[in-house]
């Protein structure tokens, strides 16, 4: 690990185990495990978290947030443990680290307008004392997303579209003006039509004001257009880690799998590879064997089964496999690609 981590978010170690139930039916369910990674916020960068439903792309998210505390490892924001804050520190790191929802409906109450959300968040961080001088930072905020507090003024959330309500969802978390946001999802909810258009925002926000995002998806096709890092998860586990370009060669089996699923222009392939994606989906994810991917991976091999892989280095990214025991370097503690 890089002793310089001033200007990082820095993922080391980190576990999650949720306990469920109780008494004699009480189980313990690892959301993720030993996850290690490093964001430089000064190169301003979009680094995803791809993967299926249940990979635990959304735990780790607000494990990064702040909002679930792991069980195990630490997450550094520019040398700080998040959750050893004092209060000013917790202050400023939410006022730096914002977040986009998935769902833009539920991110808003039905009852009140919606501005009101963007007025209150100038005010509560400080950077007005009223609403008369929030409103230059409302404006740069919605014009920065195409919008204009006249459209959405006096507005409910209902009398907005998925795409309008996302945008404004997006304008607010700017107006802090953060280092980093965590859109989880951020198109999955809003109709197809109008999903590229937040897609391009979270592009042009990224080239224009280097805000750094980490885009959470299973959507491999807007990740290889927007992302400049990606990590690919798998039950938990990062099974392979580094520039996008893993999509177009990668190096895991799982991550092989995944980009079979992308729908291609051919009619033909197009229904095969939705016809993969949805064997992906409904196969049962439970596995007696030590490495996550072996009920599924067509390079199976003996040790799969009785021992877990380790993370190796190859060809500048990170890989889970056992297929690169003799073709990479054994990491032994993280690093950043």
């Amino acid at each position: 690990m890089s002793s310089m981590n001033g200007s990082k978010l820095v993922v080391n170690g980190v576990t999650k185990i949720f306990k469920m139930g109780s008494g004699f039916s009480r189980i313990n369910i690892t959301a993720v495990k030993d996850i290690s990674l490093e964001i430089d916020l000064a190169k301003g960068e979009i680094f995803t978290l791809a993967g299926e439903s249940g990979s635990g792309k959304t735990t780790l998210s607000r494990i990064i947030l702040g909002i679930i505390e792991p069980t195990y490892g630490k997450v550094l924001y520019r040398n700080k443990n998040i959750f050893a804050m004092k209060r000013n520190e917790r202050r400023q790191f939410i006022k730096e680290v914002q977040v986009v929802s998935q769902n833009p409906f539920e991110a808003f109450n039905p009852l009140k307008k919606v501005e009101s959300y963007l007025f209150k968040t100038a005010i509560r961080f400080g950077l007005a004392r009223d609403k008369k001088g929030a409103i230059p930072h409302v404006e740069k905020a919605l014009k920065a997303v195409g919008l204009s507090l006249a459209e959405i003024n006096d507005r409910y959330p209902n009398e907005l579209s998925g795409g309008q309500l996302q945008r404004v969802a997006i304008a607010r978390s700017l107006i802090t003006q953060p280092s980093m946001i965590v859109a989880d999802e951020p198109v999955s909810m809003i109709d197809a039509s109008l999903r590229m258009s937040i897609i391009n925002l979270i592009k042009q926000l990224n080239e224009e004001s280097k805000i750094n995002f980490i885009y959470i998806t299973h959507d491999l096709a807007t990740a290889y257009y927007v992302s400049h890092k990606i990590a690919i998860m798998l039950k938990g586990e990062v099974v392979e880690l580094g520039s996008i370009d893993l999509l177009t060669e990668p190096l895991h089996p799982y991550t092989e799998l995944l980009r079979t699923s992308i729908p291609e222009p051919d009619p033909d392939k197009a229904l095969e590879a939705i016809d993969k994606e949805l064997v992906i989906s409904k196969r049962n994810f439970d596995s007696d064997f030590a490495c996550k991917f072996a009920d599924r991976c067509p390079s199976k091999m003996k040790i799969c089964e009785r021992e877990e892989p380790k993370n190796y280095i190859v060809n500048g990214r990170i890989v889970k496999c056992h297929m690169y025991s003799n073709k990479g370097i054994k990491m032994t503690n993280s690093i950043q690609i």
